[in-house]
């Protein structure tokens, strides 16, 4: 984190201080770098872009799956279609499955069956 003189490490004036820094020590800022993709969807060929890490939160689910990164691409597109009738940001549903798809994990750790 940048300082300025005047200012406390975590001290953000009007926004109060921030108690648990989410910038963690060894923070890898390549992971938000984007990076576009060409990808098959049901069989039509498309570009997505997403940054690194979902890309590779994208190969942990694939992995679990024993599958490909494009066939879970193909699956969240065919079921969004057939259950929500599609979605305009489709790189924005991606986001949200991959962050979801870590919830679900931390929660399983967390509630052992």
């Amino acid at each position: 984190m940048v300082q300025r003189s005047g200012h406390q490490k975590n001290d953000f004036s009007r926004y109060g201080k921030i108690q648990d820094d989410p910038f963690v020590e060894d923070f890898n800022m390549n992971l938000a770098r984007p990076h576009s993709k060409s990808v098959r969807l049901n069989g039509l060929a498309t570009c997505l872009r997403l940054e690194e890490v979902y890309w590779g939160i994208l190969a942990t689910i694939a992995d679990a799956n024993s599958c490909s990164v494009n066939a879970v691409l193909s699956y969240v597109d065919r079921e969004v279609h057939l259950r929500h009738g599609g979605v305009k940001n489709f790189s924005g549903l991606i986001r949200v499955v991959c962050v979801a798809h870590l919830l679900k994990a931390e929660s399983t750790v967390l509630s052992p069956a």
